[in-house]
């Protein structure tokens, strides 16, 4: 009980977050960038409601078409969220009914709001949330047009920012397509970037056993052995592969060139592991 009361008040607390960088950024520089309250406020322009009330009728609307359309998928968690958004994005509406813009220039709003933003969305990520809106389409689009996530995101955040369009000028559009961009790389830096970890494949000729040692003992890192022999002279040696985080990383890497200079060392990055049970079944 008490997990679930503290991850409900963590989702409010992102969800706030969210909320916040549309208000005080995302309305203020008028720029439609890749969000259900991007486009919320293109249509608050012809539709007479505020931005959070136009909100809340667009998330109603896609979880109803996401219940009818994808099954029950989506979970309580997305429900929540996308509720609270719009019911934050009034209650800043009431508190501040004059607010215009806290920097006064409308690229700078756009690139605040895309990093405040990201700051609440990878916290819902993290705890496998989201704030609904374009998730809703995107999952609808992976279904019937088979289309991958990350590329039905970013083709609707691009509808989304060019319905500024109709609207706006042409500055306002160009910001809105620009933002749209931008928000996608900073998103996969707060939410991809933060668990990239690295696949070190070592061989060494004589330090082979000592630093596979350091790495079960010291490092505290699991290991993989392999037998890899060599083209040219046809020699077998055992080749280490290991994963691990950043830290961890260079404390292998100073190791290794000081214990072996002459190691040969491959490094990948690795932004996804699954262990597959038994039953064959990817958990």
């Amino acid at each position: 009980m008490k997990k679930t009361i503290r991850e409900l008040a963590v989702m409010a607390f992102a969800t706030l977050i969210a909320a916040a960088a549309v208000f005080f950024f995302l309305i203020p520089s008028h720029a439609a960038v890749s969000s259900v309250s991007g486009l919320a406020i293109v249509l608050s322009n012809v539709i007479p409601l505020s931005v959070s009330a136009i909100t809340m009728g667009l998330n109603i609307i896609l979880l109803i078409a996401g219940f009818l359309f994808c099954g029950h998928d989506f979970g309580f968690k997305t429900v929540y969220t996308s509720v609270l958004l719009p019911v934050f994005i009034g209650m800043f509406e009431v508190l501040l009914p004059n607010y215009s813009s806290m920097t006064g220039d409308a690229a700078l709003d756009v690139a605040c709001y895309i990093f405040t933003v990201s700051i609440g969305l990878s916290i819902l990520f993290n705890m496998n949330a989201s704030s609904g809106g374009l998730d809703i389409v995107a999952k609808m689009m992976n279904r019937y047009l088979h289309m991958d996530l990350g590329r039905a995101m970013s083709l609707s955040g691009m509808v989304v920012a060019l319905s500024s369009a109709f609207v706006y000028d042409k500055k306002t559009v160009v910001l809105s397509v620009l933002g749209t961009y931008l928000n996608g790389m900073v998103l996969d830096h707060f939410i991809f970037g933060q668990k990239i970890k690295r696949r070190v494949c070592i061989i060494s000729k004589n330090k082979e056993e000592q630093i596979r040692d350091w790495i079960l003992h010291t490092l505290k890192s699991g290991a993989t052995i392999y037998q890899a022999q060599g083209a040219y002279d046809g020699v077998v040696r055992n080749e280490i592969i290991t994963i691990v985080d950043k830290n961890e990383y260079q404390k292998l890497m100073q190791y290794v060139s000081k214990e072996d200079p002459e190691a040969f060392m491959t490094v990948y990055n690795v932004s996804d592991m699954r262990y597959v049970p038994k039953n064959g079944t990817l958990e």
